[in-house]
This record gives C-alpha cells, sequence and structure tokens, in this order.
C-alpha cells in the first residue's frame, strides 16, 4: 500500500468534495441546523403531572382534584393503560379496581396498581403515591384506607428524567454523519461514470490505495462532524471516550454503507434514491429513543441501533464500558460485514 499516493488521493477527494456546492453547502447548514435545533429546544422537562387513569368505578373524590399541577384523563382499559405509559403519554397510570367503593364502604383496604415508565423520577413516584392516598383519605376520612402497588414498565435505568432535547442528540448526530453516505457514494459514481477510477488504476495507484483513501476520506469527514456537533451540545461530557468509540465506529458504518450505494448507483440521482433509503433506515432506532415504546425488538436488526443505543447510555446516563461493549461488538461486526461488501461490490465497477 502506498501512503503517498494515499495522501494524494485523500487530498483530491476532499477538493473535489467541497467544490460540489451542493454537498458542502448541506454540510455547513447541516451543522448548524442541527446545532440550532438542539438549543433552542427546551432544556427542562414539563411538570405538570399528566396520568391516564383506569377506573371502572370513578370515586366521586377524584373530582374535587384540582387542574393545576396535575392533570387525569381516563382511559378504557388497564392494557391501554399500560401501553400509554410505555409509550411516554402519561408521566404515570393508575388502575383502579372494579370494587372500590365496595371496600371502603366495608372499611377494607382497595388495591390501588401504579404504572411508571422506566426513567420516571422517584419524585414522581413519591408524589403519585402521595395524591392516591390523601384522595383516599378525603373519600374515606381515614389515613392508609387502601393498599398500592408499583409497576416499572419497560426498563428501569434508575436515572432523571431526560429533556426532549438530549434524547435528540442520537437522533441529530446519526442524521449529521448519514448524510456522508450519500456524499461519498456520489463522488465514487462520479468518478466511475467519468472514468476518473479507471484512469487511476492505469497509474501505480491500485484498488487497495483507491479503496484506503475513500475510506479516510468518508470516515474522517463523517467524525469529524459528529465529533463537532457532539462537543456543541454537551454530547460529550459524560463519558467521553465511549462516545468517541461508537461514532468513529458510525462513521466507518456510514462509508461502507457508501460504497455499498455506489456499487448500485448509476448517477446522481439513483445515488439520491438508495441513499434517501438508507438513511430513513438508518434513522429508525434513533426516533426509538426520543419516543419510548413506538418502536419493538426488530429494530435492533438495524445496524445504526447500536450506535444510537451507545451514544444516548453514555451521553444521558454515564453507562460505562461494562454497559455498552456488547453494543460496540455487534457495530464493530457490522462494520466489517458491511464494509467488505460494500469493497466487493464496488470492485467489479473499478474493472
Amino acid at each position: 500500500m502506498n501512503f503517498r499516493i494515499i495522501r494524494a488521493l485523500v487530498a483530491k477527494d476532499l477538493s473535489l468534495f467541497f467544490r460540489n456546492r451542493f454537498y458542502a453547502l448541506v454540510t455547513a447548514l447541516g451543522i448548524v441546523t442541527y446545532i440550532t435545533i438542539y438549543l433552542v429546544m427546551p432544556s427542562s422537562v414539563n411538570e405538570k403531572l399528566e396520568l391516564g387513569l383506569y377506573a371502572p368505578v370513578v370515586p366521586p373524590v377524584l373530582e374535587q382534584i384540582p387542574e393545576e399541577g396535575v392533570g387525569i384523563e381516563p382511559v378504557e382499559s388497564e392494557e391501554a393503560l399500560v401501553e400509554a405509559v410505555i409509550e411516554g403519554q402519561y408521566a404515570a397510570g393508575i388502575a383502579l379496581p372494579a370494587d372500590i367503593m365496595d371496600k371502603f364502604a366495608s372499611g377494607e383496604k382497595p388495591q390501588v396498581t401504579l404504572y411508571f415508565p422506566a426513567d420516571a423520577p422517584e419524585e414522581v413516584k413519591d408524589a403519585v403515591e402521595f395524591l392516591i392516598r390523601e384522595l383516599a383519605y378525603l373519600q374515606t376520612g381515614q389515613p392508609l384506607a387502601i393498599e398500592t402497588s408499583a409497576e416499572i414498565l419497560g426498563r428501569d435505568m434508575l436515572g432523571e428524567q431526560i429533556p426532549t432535547r438530549d434524547r435528540m442528540r442520537p437522533l441529530l448526530a446519526i442524521a449529521l454523519i448519514m448524510f456522508e453516505t450519500m456524499a461519498l457514494a456520489s463522488l465514487i459514481s462520479e468518478e466511475v461514470e467519468r472514468g476518473t477510477a479507471q484512469a487511476l488504476l492505469v497509474t501505480p495507484t491500485k484498488v487497495k490505495d483507491l479503496f484506503a483513501a475513500k475510506g479516510l476520506m468518508g470516515v474522517g469527514l463523517a467524525f469529524s462532524q459528529a465529533v463537532f456537533f457532539m462537543a456543541i451540545v454537551g454530547g460529550v461530557s459524560s463519558q467521553p471516550l465511549i462516545i468517541l468509540t461508537a461514532l468513529l465506529l458510525g462513521a466507518v458504518l456510514v462509508t461502507g454503507a457508501g460504497f455499498l450505494i455506489a456499487s448500485l448507483a448509476k448517477d446522481m440521482m439513483s445515488v439520491m434514491a438508495w441513499g434517501s433509503v438508507v438513511i430513513i433506515i438508518f434513522v429508525i432506532p434513533a426516533f426509538g429513543i426520543m419516543f419510548p415504546g413506538t418502536i419493538s425488538g426488530w429494530v435492533k436488526a438495524i445496524p445504526s441501533y447500536y450506535l444510537a443505543d451507545t451514544v444516548h447510555q453514555a451521553a444521558n446516563f454515564g453507562a460505562g464500558w461494562g454497559d455498552v461493549w456488547r453494543n460496540l461488538l455487534i457495530l464493530l461486526g457490522f462494520n466489517l460485514v458491511i464494509v467488505w461488501g460494500g469493497i466487493m461490490a464496488l470492485r467489479r465497477k473499478f474493472r
């Protein structure tokens, strides 16, 4: 492998990339736009408690709840209540037994079930339980008139409630580096279409030199943009080494995807078509982080899931190597397969 030739090819590719006004402008605008989106979003969560209530029989005392600070919305079934809490529609769910009024009348303690999402802070749990006990006291005039059981829905992170903009960080970072998929694929496709790649192979440049140069440029551009964005929005303040490792593996992932798209595309329009499909698929896992419960386990078949989950766990929960090493190992395995497949498919176009 001739490193002098590789260095010259990388310099050429970077020059061609920034000469393309579309990609140069969109890259700069993308970074500015994503940073702006993050900064303008609320940095705190809504303090009003939105609660879901399943009650076959509604105790009269529930009509006395003040609207300020607490909102209670009836739900048709307990299953629908659980689903709504998992999806983040309510801060908590309350399920009352059908015989609650009969047990109040007989002096028995009805069993009330409270449902909480995995990331519910302890103060929310305490506030909801206190509210239910106070309502029971107002209804019966006796303290400890009920028994409560709390159920955590999903994985209990034992962390603080996360502002929406912090949940968006993986989505914005992935969207930023995914754009380089189309940029790299477009550059390669253009060189193949114009015969530049074939002309380079007539010189002492070898195929492996060409791939090394394309790979270094693709990884370098994607990685540098993602690191710059995460640094601006505070995404590397916790577990920076883990996040940098994940972003580097993510940059390799999009580079391999760029190779695959370039092997399939015949011109700029087909690059845009294939690239859009790949980007949409790759950002799906990040939406699952923004809106917990909206996507099921099938999303783990998408390689970018392990990138998004690692960045989310490390940046928002301070997860260590012991928590994310499986994600990184799986992402590395996907990278090897995708990059190898992209190189094998693209070699045919260079012949």
